[in-house]
């Protein structure tokens, strides 16, 4: 398991890198048996986000530390270093260009592209 992170360089370069998720099995939910379970993260926010089919930004940063799940649709997310990602259903994308460049996003799906996203600032 991984997700996608989207972070900006001491230059303000926008860049991609994967990021593998650490699972550990243990008690969640008593008296259930022990499960396979990340470390808990706190957050401030919870939305959820719909970009209409033909949708496409200018490039910008993220205003804030958040992270995004793809429900439904497509989206292709170019790092300002031409680096490019495309965003499906079950992938998780975390935003961390705050400053600099920041990053263009298109939907490229025919449908509308749906996501949750989680704030954490």
């Amino acid at each position: 398991m991984h997700f996608f992170r989207l972070f900006s360089d001491h230059k303000g370069e926008s860049h991609w890198e994967d990021v593998p998720v650490i699972l550990n099995e243990r008690s969640f939910a008593p008296p259930a048996r022990e499960i396979e379970i990340s470390e808990p993260e706190p957050t401030r926010q919870v939305l959820f986000l719909r970009l209409r089919a033909g949708w496409n930004e200018p490039i910008h940063p993220t205003p804030v530390k958040q992270r995004l799940i793809c429900l439904k649709g497509a989206v292709k997310v170019t790092a300002s270093d031409g680096e490019a990602r495309e965003i499906w259903p079950g992938d998780v994308w975390h935003m961390e260009d705050k400053h600099g460049k920041g990053h263009h996003t298109e939907v490229i799906s025919r449908g509308d592209f749906e996501a949750v996203v989680i704030k954490y600032e």
